[in-house]
């Protein structure tokens, strides 16, 4: 059976956003993004956190050229949609995330997020005009390209020290007017916040990042209004997780109580040949 092209695939993920509620979990290398499409899931979102620590690098510190072969590694080896986490497009300026926004396509991605925070301390958030106008600027190189990649529009404020609902809200409808296909505010977490985020952007789908123990399922998320659930790099941090406590135990006690927990390496095996086998490689 022929693999899907990039357009078959971003004729998927649009569908994808047209009803329902689902899953869109974030593998940080290859093998993580085959074993996800393994599992079923329909589709896949880069991490930015959980590629830049695979590469020793802190989150949002990873140079762009790094980051766009990582995505394109990620699109090839997968046959389901793949959503870039492509923070704030890798520049200041409208021209400079067009520019990347366009480098980005190349990429195969059926979608991408664009970031509103400047990781600068004294002014966590663009100014929304000047938001705005990022959104506009990325729209713009998507439908220049031809690509039908669909555009994200982040609101960072929650988990930039500016957690006020009603800016939060009012950037998410200025990046639908500008050209948002989707909405996603990080870092909200209530049912009341999460209702007033869909009904505001409505009928437009909102992504909302599960990356904690909110104690939120798919089907209570589905009754808020939410389309689209992903995890952030969470499944990277678990991964981490117990890396980390076993090099710890290993270090500091000299035991190994903790390989109790750890994936059966039979398991692994078997997953990987039979992928290799159905990838026919």
């Amino acid at each position: 059976m022929p693999r899907p092209s990039v357009a078959d695939k971003r004729r998927t993920f649009r569908k994808l956003h047209v009803s329902g509620c689902w899953m869109i979990p974030n593998p940080w290398d290859v093998g993580s993004a085959r074993y996800l499409q393994g599992l079923g899931f329909q589709a896949l979102a880069t991490t930015s956190s959980g590629f830049a620590w695979s590469v020793a690098h802190a989150d949002n510190a990873v140079p762009r050229d790094m980051v766009l072969a990582h995505i394109a590694e990620i699109v090839g080896a997968t046959d389901v949609p793949v959503n870039a986490d492509f923070e704030g497009g890798y520049a200041d300026e409208p021209a400079g995330v067009a520019e990347s926004v366009r480098l980005c396509c190349e990429t195969g991605v059926a979608g991408l997020s664009i970031e509103d925070s400047t990781g600068n301390k004294d002014q966590p958030l663009y100014d929304i005009p000047f938001a705005v106008e990022r959104m506009k600027a990325a729209r713009a190189a998507i439908d220049k390209a031809g690509a039908d990649v669909m555009l994200t529009g982040r609101a960072e404020g929650f988990i930039a020290g500016v957690p006020d609902l009603a800016q939060m809200i009012a950037r998410l409808k200025a990046y639908a007017a500008a050209g948002a296909d989707v909405l996603y505010a990080p870092g909200i977490r209530t049912r009341e916040q999460i209702e007033a985020v869909c009904q505001a952007v409505a009928p437009k789908p909102v992504n909302f990042l599960n990356g904690a123990a909110f104690g939120h399922s798919v089907n209570d998320l589905a009754a808020m209004g939410v389309r689209r659930i992903s995890v952030g790099g969470a499944l990277a941090r678990s991964a981490w997780g117990g890396f980390t406590r076993m090099a710890k135990e290993i270090a500091g006690e000299g035991t190994f109580t903790g390989f109790k927990d750890a994936a059966s390496g039979a398991e692994l095996n078997a997953f990987f040949t039979k992928d290799k086998a159905a990838r026919g490689a």
